[in-house]
């Protein structure tokens, strides 16, 4: 068997296909072995995929590494699943990237009605060069009820050039016709969404580099 793996090639020697997503489940086939996990998005098909075919060179059979996958719990901070309150699902999310932040956002439609994302960019420079990329993919993941909200760029300190803001992230996506809305102060974020969370709604949480987004998310989750 060949060792390279993939999701389109179907001649690559582990392909994983019939991918389907059920609430907080996922269900596919690798090389016709069925795989179950308790876990998010179509990009975690790709992860268990990698490790699959790379468990496989060192013997283990498909079979094995599908019991494995079943009870694998995830990575703290990746689409981690902090609970449900008053009919809105809280998710966090290390996704800091375009790609990922896409990613993330795709996960969670599967599991509601209406996703509203927050996103905390970081770094000056590193939101300026990714600009145009984090418009297109966030505005083309999300669907016609969904909503992008963003807080101010995180600052971690040092010589920086503040000649962008989230805000001109959120004016772009605004003018692509979606749902966009900015507030700069993220403590000030749950009073200003709370009427947007209605029941049957998951709520994303999306940000990196800021140590106190861990205490953020469960912040928002008790206030809720």
């Amino acid at each position: 068997i060949k060792n390279d793996f993939s999701v389109e090639d179907k001649d690559a020697g582990f392909v994983a296909t019939d991918f389907r997503q059920n609430g907080f489940h996922i269900s596919f086939k690798i090389n016709g072995q069925d795989f179950e996990m308790n876990i998010l998005g179509r990009h975690n098909m790709e992860n268990a995929l990698a490790a699959t075919a790379a468990a496989s060179l060192a013997g283990v059979s498909l079979a094995d590494a599908a019991a494995a996958l079943k009870n694998y719990e995830g990575i703290y901070r990746r689409t981690q699943v902090l609970g449900q309150k008053n009919g809105v699902w809280v998710v966090d999310d290390f996704a800091h990237n375009p790609v990922k932040c896409a990613a993330a956002i795709k996960a969670c439609q599967p599991v509601s009605n209406k996703v509203v994302a927050w996103f905390q960019p970081h770094g000056y420079t590193p939101t300026k060069f990714l600009r145009k990329e984090f418009v297109h993919e966030i505005a083309n993941a999300l669907r016609g009820q969904d909503e992008i909200w963003m807080s101010e760029i995180f600052y971690a300190g040092g010589t920086a050039v503040k000649d962008i803001s989230a805000l001109d992230l959120i004016n772009d996506i605004k003018a692509l016709g979606k749902n966009a809305y900015f507030v700069e102060d993220r403590n000030k974020f749950l009073s200003e969404a709370r009427a947007h969370l209605v029941t049957g709604t998951t709520l994303l949480l999306m940000g990196a580099r800021d140590p106190s987004l861990e205490q953020f998310g469960k912040d928002i989750y008790s206030q809720l």
